[in-house]
């Protein structure tokens, strides 16, 4: 990608985070991912993104479900902040085409994959956290989650995604989805799986990322079902 395509690549997505940088190299760090030689990573943003996440969330959970217990606050917040919620923010954000990667990364499709996605929504996060400080950060998580507090309930997170997505088409009349390994990534050792879940409820095929089938077509279905209730047909 050109610097220009760079630029307005970058420029869109401040449009679609509803907050522009006053520092623009805080975005930029935050889009770069370690594989740019010579060049500070998203890293150190993560981990601070990830916290302050971690935080609000909380918060939120915690003032709107006064009875829920510890454990059921707790389970909620993973599914809200897992890595495939995040990565399906980060493609509701368009956020691939805005990843700077280094050439090894661009070839194994790094933009695409859930792991990456989702490290540079915490990022992101926190170089808003930086930039414009806590209120701005807050406002940020709260635009990007305002949908999943609304439906979040002690009883749903006991349920798993795949559970959750086939009640949601049986619900609504629709066929169950159709799961398939689509890539096996990494040695035998540390193997990540690439799944596509496919739905027709409207149509569409997402993917999710795991060190297992299993987990891989959790993260699918938790993409999918949050596309779905944005769609809220």
């Amino acid at each position: 990608m050109t610097r220009e395509a760079q630029r307005v690549a970058t420029e869109a997505l401040q449009q679609r985070l509803s907050y522009r940088f006053t520092d623009p190299a805080l975005l930029v760090r935050a889009l770069t991912h370690r594989s740019v030689v010579g060049q500070g990573s998203y890293e150190r943003l993560e981990f601070l993104g990830d916290a302050f996440l971690g935080y609000v969330i909380g918060r939120e959970l915690y003032a709107r479900h006064p009875e829920a217990p510890e454990s059921a606050l707790t389970l909620m917040r993973a599914k809200l902040v897992n890595k495939g919620a995040l990565a399906a923010h980060a493609k509701a954000l368009e956020l691939a085409p805005t990843l700077r990667l280094g050439l090894g990364e661009q070839k194994s499709g790094g933009h695409r994959r859930d792991s990456i996605l989702a490290d540079v929504v915490e990022a992101l996060i926190g170089a808003v956290l930086l930039d414009g400080g806590a209120e701005a950060a807050e406002a940020l998580v709260l635009r990007l989650y305002g949908a999943q507090l609304e439906e979040s309930t002690p009883e749903a997170a006991q349920k798993d995604p795949k559970t959750q997505l086939q009640e949601w088409l049986q619900g609504r009349g629709h066929p169950l989805p159709q799961y398939q390994v689509e890539a096996v990534l990494g040695e035998d050792h540390a193997q990540a799986f690439v799944v596509c879940c496919e739905v027709t409820a409207p149509p569409g095929i997402f993917r999710g990322e795991g060190g297992s089938r299993r987990s891989a077509e959790q993260a699918a279905a938790a993409q999918a079902l949050e596309a779905l209730r944005g769609a809220r047909p």
